[in-house]
């Protein structure tokens, strides 16, 4: 069943389109990351869904139940930001319960509340800690036990873990993600972090000016960009022309096989590194530079024809800087893109 509903919905400012035109949906029980470049729109569209920004054209939908007037406060809505923007002079207990405190209760009930979610949010027995003594996790913490607090029936993160450090990062991402699938929050988050997204959403959605680029599962997303705009905003810059012919591609790099199936014509080839591999015979390269990343080797490969190239190998044996290899292409690791984007 969905939760939220977005029809046509655009802000602008002036003459600019923030966000423009923007159709989505999530679901009950879902968690949605809107993933996209500084200015895209992403943090706009938030802002409208909490009743923070008007909107332009279209409507916002929670419940079924259009938006159009209905304050923040009445939204039912939780809002966390990266800043998290906690109470200085008040302790933790105080942060948690404000959201409490506004709708109305006992202090009894609202105490056993925050001992819970501080218990939750591995913060047990933490009420009376000044705010000050708290690490940026465990102030992350804080701000998604106080955004929990009122049981919001959408919990809305922006850049929720920002500000912390990438070990910190990917440990509390998949404790978020294994909170929100016990207590079934619905979540919209956005970030520019698709490595954050990706561990964290059940769908994704690619902003680019203000507009839709791509949605769809972490893994349709990976697998299948759907531009070349969305292929390079993951990260992946092997992509040049080429004109398509049965199962190869003629490219500056020579022959490359192709998925069956692919569309034919002049389109454009992104290869993931994972798909440019070592071999004794094969387009002939020089090692230019090569970088430990845990559990492989990447490598920038400049070639005899065409652009540099990104690849990667094993630990053991990797080329050294200078030295010469060749390569050839894995057709399940080729994508081809549409032209134009």
């Amino acid at each position: 069943m969905t939760l939220l509903q977005l029809e046509g919905v655009s802000v602008r400012f002036g003459e600019r389109a923030v966000v423009d035109a923007v159709d989505m949906a999530v679901a009950e029980h879902e968690t949605v990351c809107v993933l996209g470049p500084s200015g895209s729109g992403k943090s706009t569209l938030l802002r409208v869904v909490a009743g923070l920004q008007q909107v332009s054209g279209g409507r916002v939908l929670l419940g079924g139940a259009d938006q159009s007037g209905v304050p923040v406060h009445r939204r039912g809505v939780g809002l966390m930001f990266q800043d998290h923007q906690l109470f200085p002079h008040r302790d933790v207990g105080a942060n948690v319960s404000f959201g409490l405190r506004m709708r109305g209760g006992g202090g009894a009930s609202y105490a056993a509340r925050v001992a819970e979610l501080l218990e939750l949010v591995g913060l047990p027995g933490a009420q009376g800690r000044a705010v000050a003594s708290l690490s940026g996790g465990e102030q992350q913490r804080v701000a998604l036990a106080r955004a929990l607090a009122p049981s919001p029936r959408l919990l809305m993160l922006d850049e929720p873990l920002g500000q912390l450090d990438r070990g910190l990062r990917e440990r509390l991402v998949v404790e978020l993600r294994g909170l929100f699938s016990r207590l079934g929050t619905t979540v919209l988050a956005v970030t520019h972090d698709q490595g954050e997204a990706f561990a964290l959403a059940d769908r994704v959605v690619v902003m680019r000016d203000g507009r839709i680029a791509q949605a769809g599962t972490p893994l349709e997303v990976w697998q299948r960009p759907a531009s070349e705009f969305v292929a390079r905003f993951l990260g992946f810059e092997n992509v040049v022309p080429a004109t398509v012919t049965g199962a190869v591609a003629a490219t500056a790099w020579g022959k490359v096989p192709v998925p069956a199936g692919s569309p034919e014509g002049e389109q454009r080839l992104l290869i993931r590194p994972a798909g440019v591999v070592l071999c004794a015979a094969g387009l002939r390269c020089e090692v230019v530079s090569r970088t430990f990343r845990g559990n492989h080797v990447a490598l920038l490969l400049r070639p005899e024809g065409g652009p540099v190239l990104e690849a990667e190998c094993g630990l053991g044996g990797a080329p050294a800087v200078g030295d010469r290899v060749a390569v050839t292409f894995a057709p399940a690791e080729v994508v081809v893109l549409p032209p134009g984007h």
